[in-house]
């Protein structure tokens, strides 16, 4: 990638970059070119699309005010997680708001670029969502790098998306092609299913509600040409669940495995592509027949959850890359609410069994903090990890050790490894029967509920350095009440210590509420106060 510099420049900030290690994946490509005076890129394209005369367009909101429309509106939320009453009215065909940076318009691509297969899986979907992702890379794709869209239905059992579906893609010609799956495979093994349908050089994953954007595709595809073993991850922009306004956002990040390894997110004020050691794992491209040397996902991977930091981990540690692409854009709708379940799989630790899996196959002796953050996952059965380990041998894929010394190095700067538990579990108070809990809001206050032993919001843990957090968050003062929220970034210490619950600084404790047994107080330590008393219970899954 080179610049022509004597007509626009970026202004961009240098980035200290794992891709500018010639030792990695992801080095300048000196086919994909900046022009000079403004000149348009080779695939931008040559005229304005032409907006419909239905709502939405532009990306606009649309707000629904009747009584009536909002009674189909909260139902239609609360079948699909979003607003299909609304996505109802607006066209397959919507434009919508080029928010790209303006260099990116004045980017030339290489003109013979790898062939592509987009992959949409689905299951009980809504109909216009579903197909205004169709449309959406038909309408801005060029037709010769576009070989096909492969469906993967996930064993979907609403009507629309039966006969009804099947007829209507026969209008695009077989560039749209139909896979079901014999029973409900969930999210990561449809996925694979479709990768082992796709006959084009690359393969591009979407999520089933999304709508690319101008000129989406030749950004994605020119680092794979340059070299087929990086992975490239658009931005991410969001598509509002109940008016459908489409706007510029960068997605929350997963932190499941905050204080182990935080997802590397830097979009900072570049057109040019960057490195990072993690993808927030729902939209990416990657060349078929690497994915295919990689395994695919890792079969033992159930419905979703991990197969992000799997792939990432996989990529970088067995000789490829991850590469954000900043003039690549592709709106994503994030459902409120999920609205089906994991069927047969209901109720089970499938996502803490899955990230077992990546922990142990991939983080050597760096698993160990993982499980001070996720101490109840110790005696998960991660299931046979056999082929995994004969995968890493035959790709001779380096140790995680490698990986944070050269690919995540800043990482340990900003999010430092955790001091090991003092304690960790439920916090009961005999006197009163009831547990610590989180009670939910970020900030919001801890209080004191019924125990219930499942963990969540009660599974409470005290480092030895006096950090009491709950999942992600810290347990921190706040007058003479206690609240949950954002850890202090870079920190791994606090202000509490055990026996009682001591607030050191104060040396105040943890106090139930006498009249209000499900508030929580700060107050003078009492040695013989039972409601200052509390016993810490471990549980595993």
């Amino acid at each position: 990638m080179q610049r022509i510099l004597s007509g626009i420049t970026s202004g961009i900030a240098p980035v200290a970059d794992a891709w500018q290690n010639e030792e990695l994946a992801g080095s300048v490509d000196p086919n994909t070119v900046l022009l000079e005076d403004g000149q348009l890129g080779n695939y931008e394209p040559k005229e304005p699309e032409v907006p419909s005369n239905q709502p939405g367009e532009g990306g606009l909101p649309v707000v629904v005010s009747d009584d009536a429309g909002m009674r189909e509106s909260k139902r239609a939320d609360q079948e699909y997680g979003f607003n299909t009453y609304v996505s109802d009215m607006i066209s397959l065909n919507r434009t919508i708001p080029d928010i790209r940076m303006e260099e990116c318009k004045h980017w030339n691509y290489p003109e013979s670029l790898p062939s592509v297969s987009v992959i949409i899986v689905f299951h009980n979907e809504g109909w216009t969502p579903l197909l205004r992702t169709v449309h959406s890379v038909l309408l801005r794709s060029p037709p010769n790098l576009l070989k096909e869209i492969v469906m993967v239905d996930d064993y979907s059992d609403k009507e629309h998306l039966e006969d009804k579906l099947e007829k209507y893609i026969k209008r695009f010609n077989g560039k749209v092609r139909l896979v079901r799956t014999d029973d409900r495979e969930g999210l990561i093994r449809a996925r694979t299913i479709g990768a082992k349908h796709a006959t084009a050089d690359t393969i591009i994953f979407l999520d089933a509600h999304c709508e690319v954007n101008v000129n989406w595709l030749p950004p994605l595809l020119a680092p794979i040409k340059h070299n087929r073993r990086v992975m490239t991850v658009p931005v991410i922009d969001g598509i509002d669940a109940n008016t459908w306004e489409y706007r510029s956002v960068y997605g929350e990040v997963d932190r499941h495995f905050r204080y182990c390894l935080p997802i590397f997110f830097c979009l900072i004020g570049t057109d040019m592509c960057f490195s990072s050691p993690t993808h927030a794992g729902g939209l990416f491209a990657i060349d078929r027949l690497w994915f295919h040397e990689l395994g695919y996902y890792d079969e033992g991977l159930q419905i979703w959850g991990g197969e992000q930091y799997e792939l990432s981990f996989k990529i970088w540690q067995c000789g490829g890359g991850i590469l954000f692409v900043p003039c690549s854009h592709v709106g994503h709708v994030y459902r409120s609410h999920m609205p089906y379940t994991f069927g047969k799989l209901s109720g089970k630790p499938i996502i803490s069994t899955n990230m077992l899996r990546v922990v142990r196959t991939w983080m050597d002796e760096y698993e160990q903090y993982y499980f001070i953050r996720e101490p109840q996952a110790l005696h998960v059965d991660p299931g046979d990890l056999s082929v995994q380990f004969a995968l890493k041998k035959r790709l001779h894929c380096k140790s995680f050790k490698w990986y944070m010394e050269n690919v995540a190095y800043d990482v340990l700067s900003h999010y430092p490894f955790p001091p090991k538990n003092k304690v960790w579990g439920e916090a009961r108070n005999h006197h009163t029967g009831k547990c610590l809990d989180r009670m939910g809001g970020i900030p919001g206050p801890l209080g004191a509920n019924a125990c219930h032993g499942f963990g969540g919001n009660q599974l409470l843990r005290l480092n030895v350095e006096g950090q009491l957090t709950q999942g992600e968050w810290c347990l921190t003062p706040k007058g003479i009440h206690v609240q949950a929220n954002h850890c202090v970034k870079g920190t791994v210490n606090g202000p509490w210590d055990t026996g009682l619950i001591v607030h050191r600084h104060t040396r105040q404790c943890l106090t139930v509420d006498k009249p209000n047994p499900g508030d929580l107080t700060l107050t003078r330590c009492d040695a013989e106060n039972p409601l200052q008393k509390f016993e810490w219970k471990e549980f595993y899954q």
